[in-house]
């Protein structure tokens, strides 16, 4: 396949690009910094804070599936994944590209977004543990960032193209195992972790797999 990793030297970005390369995937990494990239791996500049529409548009063209991995590097960027999810959404109409697999975050049903005001009180799925503890600290800690993914999932619900939103739980630098538990538009009983590197591994398969597109899919062990 021909790939689009977006976010490509962020902690998932590195593994979804590894492992895309190891699998034979003709992939394009576009990256704020190129100075972070190897530089044997064919990459396009883009400032995901304020996107270029004619450089998102020349990496994009002729991909099979784009992969956004895009999140903030420090609080200031707060903002950054709507933003360029944006920019992708419409760099991918103009260009044809159909299908998007992208990072979102458990707990987003109960987070409020710009249609939906009013959010469900309780995350469909979650365990009591989760429902009482987990996703009231997540959300007391990073609730700005959480309205931002928020706001994303509902641009690409939008936009027309064949979305997944991969939800994800607290992220590990743990080693590729392959096996995980996935949901497919609700939570899990127990989302608490999974490694950067199994996240990359699902978003991989989810990207040559059409029977997840339209939905939010929860990833964890």
């Amino acid at each position: 396949m021909r790939l689009v990793v977006i976010g490509a030297t962020g902690g998932i970005g590195r593994a979804v690009t590894a492992q895309a390369l190891a699998a034979d995937h003709h992939v394009t990494a576009v990256v704020r910094d190129l100075a972070r990239l190897d530089p044997e791996i064919p990459a396009a500049a883009v400032d995901l804070a304020d996107p270029d529409p004619h450089a998102l548009r020349a990496a994009l063209a002729g991909a099979d599936a784009v992969l956004s991995c895009v999140g903030p590097r420090r609080k200031d960027e707060t903002g950054i994944v709507s933003r360029a999810t944006a920019a992708i959404a419409d760099a991918m109409r103009d260009t044809g590209t159909r299908r998007i697999v992208a990072v979102s975050g458990i707990g987003l049903s109960t987070v409020p977004s710009p249609n939906r005001p009013r959010p469900l009180r309780r995350e469909p799925g979650a365990g009591l543990a989760m429902t009482l503890f987990t996703l009231p600290l997540v959300r007391a800690v990073i609730g700005a960032h959480m309205s931002d993914v928020a706001a994303a999932e509902e641009l690409l619900a939008a936009s027309g193209l064949d979305w997944t939103a991969v939800r994800l739980p607290r992220l590990t630098d743990g080693p590729l195992t392959g096996t995980y538990q996935v949901a497919h538009g609700t939570s899990l009983p127990r989302a608490f972790r999974l490694s950067r590197a199994d996240a990359a591994h699902y978003m991989l398969r989810a990207a040559a797999d059409r029977r997840t597109a339209g939905t939010h899919v929860t990833v964890a062990y």
